[in-house]
């Protein structure tokens, strides 16, 4: 008996090493796998001749225990095998094991009823399934949910040992949030299945914290058989009592959520409860209901109930409500701030014909939180007014990111190609400030140093930034995009436009006479939305008549190098 369960040992790990069609395997590979496998099962050295793996390959290729195995040799000297999905677990049953099979499952329905045995019903019915399956050759009638391409499965088996036989692991790991994987001593617990992964549960003796590991981000496994297990007690149903999912919170910290479900989803939550501890605390007049259940905040919570879209509404705590309220937000969000190219042809069209155009719903509400909170922290930093930060990008330059989004790309690529970043201001309207700005069009650009050029004029250096004013190609080949961080309105200073007047440079006598004559157009902008602007676009702002902010990002565009020695203050690639 022993022999045969050493040959089934031995014919596994040939089988689980040349399922790894990436690793080119000798005949001295495999026998150093299987003397290994068989220490590890056995505890003791075996010696595994090179004839005995060369029968094992022999027996594995042919009829005989029904494998079949494509196992062929190739640069005279490798193992692998030709069909690369082939699994040795995946043959089919022969007429022995279906009587064998058969045999045991009416055993085991003798013991169903019994307490002891009530896991067993599942099991039970899919062993007749599979059985009624390869009698009749009939697809199987049961369908389990199952994840062909899941990674990590392969490490099942050896987590198993590891734990019953009580050992301590070498785990190498790389989390989805980490660049590089890193290796920790590992004591294993238990595993863990959920939502068709896998998990490992146990201590990192780094920190002697239980951790949860998803076997999908498991680099590697290795016994450390020098090392003591570790000898602590864990309860499994105990650690998890209180938790959807595998992420535990504090222990000791649990939720009392209150959920408001309408009818349509009420029956599907009262016969399959989200957790133990779910119980119904009123019924609807209109066939709704309530929900109590006490569980820990999770990730995992949070996905279940946004899984049920707009049916089940949180009511208690208030945390977890604004935290599934944000998340619907930002989802709609992703929605509402898709940009579809003929709309931007349009507007690149219309930025040609008016000097101007508005898009709204570039940024998501979570992006603008995002800037807001990045410029606030720096302004708290630092002595410096907020309006009028001519160097933004570069003292905050995790900003960039963000304030280039994938959306303002889009619109830069599309008014034109060649585009690259030269200027980014920041302006905030002070709460006890009531500025206005006087018609004008926008003329200087910002330069790395003053180099006296032909066409460039009217040289300035306001708080260390050097401005001039370009000749016109240069500023026929610029535009504008002034990111709204509040939403900008009549009443709180929004820019005035006089259409088509970013045709060239005007004199003031020329201004006058345009501006009198026209009908100036109010730019109102929502946050989180754009205008874009012609430079020479004549434009004002009025006085505010409330004290609601208007933050905006001023951001310069421009496809045309400097002339001779002068240089771009800023060029930001896109």
């Amino acid at each position: 008996m022993a022999q045969n369960k050493n040959a089934l040992i031995r014919y596994k790990t040939i089988d689980k090493c040349l399922q790894n069609q990436y690793h080119k395997w000798t005949l001295e590979d495999l026998i150093e796998a299987c003397s290994d496998a068989l220490y590890e099962y056995e505890g003791r050295d075996v010696n595994v001749s090179k004839r005995t793996v060369q029968l094992d390959i022999q027996l594995m290729r042919s009829d005989k225990l029904g494998y079949n195995a494509p196992i062929v040799v190739y640069d005279k000297k490798y193992y692998k095998y030709d069909d690369p999905d082939y699994r040795m677990t995946d043959i089919p049953l022969n007429e022995g094991d279906m009587q064998v099979l058969t045999e045991s499952v009416e055993m085991l329905k003798q013991f169903r009823d019994f307490s002891l045995f009530s896991e067993l019903g599942d099991i039970i019915q899919k062993l007749e399934d599979r059985i009624y399956t390869e009698k009749t050759h009939q697809p199987a009638v049961i369908h389990l949910d199952k994840n062909e391409r899941l990674k990590g499965l392969e490490h099942l088996d050896a987590l198993y040992q590891a734990i019953v036989k009580k050992l301590v692991l070498k785990i190498r790991y790389k989390s989805f949030s980490a660049k590089e994987s890193s290796e920790m001593t590992f004591y294993p617990f238990i595993l863990k299945e959920y939502n068709n992964r896998w998990f490992l549960v146990g201590k990192n003796k780094r920190n002697g914290s239980i951790i949860t590991l998803a076997l999908d981000r498991i680099v590697s496994v290795e016994y450390d058989l020098k090392k003591e297990a570790l000898e602590e007690p864990f309860d499994g149903d105990a650690y998890y009592k209180n938790t959807i999912g595998v992420t535990v919170m504090d222990e000791k910290y649990v939720d009392r959520v209150i959920l408001k479900v309408d009818a349509s989803n009420a029956p599907y939550l009262v016969t399959k409860p989200l957790h133990h501890s779910q119980r119904v605390l009123e019924q609807l007049p209109d066939d709704g209901i309530i929900l109590e259940l006490f569980v820990h905040h999770n990730f995992e919570l949070e996905r279940l109930i946004l899984g049920f879209g707009d049916t089940v509404q949180v009511l208690q705590p208030s945390s977890l409500r604004r935290r599934i309220q944000d998340q619907l937000q930002n989802a709609l969000d992703q929605y509402r701030t898709h940009l579809h190219q003929p709309n931007l042809v349009a507007a690149s069209r219309k930025l040609e014909r008016n000097g101007y155009v508005v898009l709204n719903d570039i940024y998501t509400r979570k992006e603008i939180r995002e800037i807001g909170k990045k410029i606030y922290i720096y302004f708290d930093k630092h002595d410096e007014p907020t309006f009028g930060k001519r160097t933004l990008l570069k003292d905050i330059p995790e900003l960039k990111k963000i304030v280039l989004n994938r959306n303002l790309r889009k619109i830069v690529q599309v008014v034109d190609e060649n585009a690259f970043l030269t200027k980014a201001i920041y302006f905030d309207k002070p709460d006890t400030d009531n500025w206005y700005v006087t018609w004008h069009q926008d003329v200087p650009v910002n330069v790395n140093k003053r180099i006296e050029t032909d066409g460039f004029s009217s040289w300035t250096n306001r708080n260390g930034i050097t401005s001039v004013c370009p000749p016109e190609e240069i500023l026929k080949c610029t535009f504008s995009i002034r990111v709204h961080l509040d939403q900008a309105t009549v009443k709180n200073g929004a820019l005035k436009v006089i259409p088509g007047s970013h045709s060239q440079r005007y004199s003031d006598g020329e201004k006058e006479a345009i501006i009198s004559s026209a009908t100036p157009v109010t730019i109102e902008v929502q946050e989180g939305g754009v205008q874009l602007m012609k430079p020479l676009l004549l434009h004002a702002s009025s006085k505010a008549q409330n004290q609601k902010r208007r933050r905006v990002i001023h951001l310069e565009f421009c496809s045309m190098e400097l002339p001779g020695e002068l240089e771009w203050l800023e060029r930001e690639e896109l």
